[in-house]
């Protein structure tokens, strides 16, 4: 047996045990495919270059020798080093393939041609074979790099984000969202026993479907969304307001909910007749908004969060990363977990996902660069090549 499943996933009791899944990929979109896959049981074996994934150098922040940003999505693998120029590798590799139920990749056309992964996909026969690419098969974007800044600019979402001009996401979502759908490929794939199906998953195209309400306001009315900062295109108000120390997000989604709002705050601040509607909200927004705000500055906006919770008015604060880390709802919970790294125990995110009612859990850490290649492509490997 050159692929024993590794013993942190053995016993786990978790949907994926026992499927062994090759993740060839590289960056982000990929290694979250596979990281999901790892996190619901999978034994993930990751394959890198000599010069190992980039997204190791993407740094600062740094722990260790390693980006944070590879840590953050490449936990639940062993991890191997494969010389794609180097024939022996490259058959050890293949061995691998013939035992893989998925195999995720994000190499363009032309670098599948030249390094010979098609021959490989050709020895991994009965795999869930699953390609992450820059946009959709034979289109004229297919072989041009790609990545998540210029898909939020191909794709359109940042056209519409940000108040002034066009701004990108503050977390690569192009990424993260063709990642959740190469996962559910590689799911389908397994679920629907159809081993031997090529999975196609542009990032492109993701990137276009993550613009839901908007993309499809225009399809089927024609109208260009118009860019609104934080305000909703089809809801008010729905955004910010200014509260005595900071910025609150006020959600009101309902009339009934505006209603609410007018009978605490009286109809002398919010009672004109046009916003008695959604519509007529949304058509009046900023004179709403300016009222709104005058209305909200006059108390802090914890203030207004515990008036407008007993109005079952949705509304949160606007908070830093290290503040939406330090609420209660996250700090109390087991969302946050402490793992083993190649520089030692650090912090991380585990899995939003519960499974009867239990989190999952993050079992093992990100591993070195080829920390795995002894015992996956070594000696023990070597040896039963040239067994008959």
């Amino acid at each position: 047996m050159i692929w024993e499943i590794h013993p942190s996933n053995r016993d786990t009791g978790l949907p994926l045990e026992g499927v062994r899944v090759l993740d060839l990929s590289r960056v982000l979109a990929g290694p979250l495919a596979a990281m999901i896959l790892g996190d619901l049981g999978a034994d993930v074996i990751k394959v890198e270059s000599p010069a190992g994934d980039p997204v190791r150098s993407l740094a600062p922040p740094r722990f260790g020798d390693d980006a944070t940003y590879y840590l953050a999505v490449n936990r639940h693998r062993r991890n191997v080093v494969v010389d794609f120029h180097d024939d022996a590798d490259v058959e050890a590799l293949a061995r691998l393939a013939e035992r893989a139920d998925v195999i995720l990749e994000n190499y363009l056309p032309a670098q599948r041609d030249s390094l010979g992964i098609d021959r490989l996909k050709a020895r991994a026969g009965h795999a869930v074979w699953v390609s992450v690419t820059p946009a959709a098969p034979g289109s004229e974007l297919e072989n041009r790099p790609a990545f998540d800044l210029l898909a939020q600019a191909r794709g359109g979402l940042m056209d519409v984000t940000g108040e002034v001009g066009p701004t990108k996401v503050g977390a690569p979502l192009s990424d993260v969202v063709t990642g959740l759908y190469a996962a559910v490929a590689a799911l389908a794939g397994l679920a629907g026993r159809r081993g031997g199906s090529h999975f196609h998953v542009p990032l492109l195209d993701a990137t276009l479907v993550s613009l839901v309400n908007q993309a499809q306001g225009y399809l089927a009315t024609g109208v260009e969304p118009r860019r609104l900062g934080n305000d909703h295109p089809s809801i008010a108000p729905y955004g910010p307001v200014q509260c005595s120390d900071g910025v609150l997000l006020l959600a009101v989604g309902t009339d009934a909910q505006f209603r609410r709002l007018v009978d605490d705050l009286g109809d002398e601040v919010l009672g004109r007749e046009a916003w008695r509607t959604n519509a007529g909200r949304v058509a009046d927004r900023d004179a709403l908004r300016r009222a709104l705000d005058a209305a909200f500055a006059v108390e802090s906006r914890e203030a207004w969060q515990r008036r407008l919770d007993a109005l079952d008015i949705p509304a949160a604060p606007v908070l830093s990363v290290s503040e939406a880390l330090d609420q209660p709802a996250v700090r109390d919970s087991d969302l946050v977990v402490e793992t083993d790294g190649p520089a030692g125990r650090f912090r991380t995110l585990a899995s939003p996902m519960f499974v009867d009612g239990e989190r999952l859990g993050v079992r093992r850490g990100p591993r070195r660069l080829g920390q795995d290649s002894d015992e996956l492509l070594g000696t023990r490997l070597r040896d039963d090549l040239e067994s008959p």
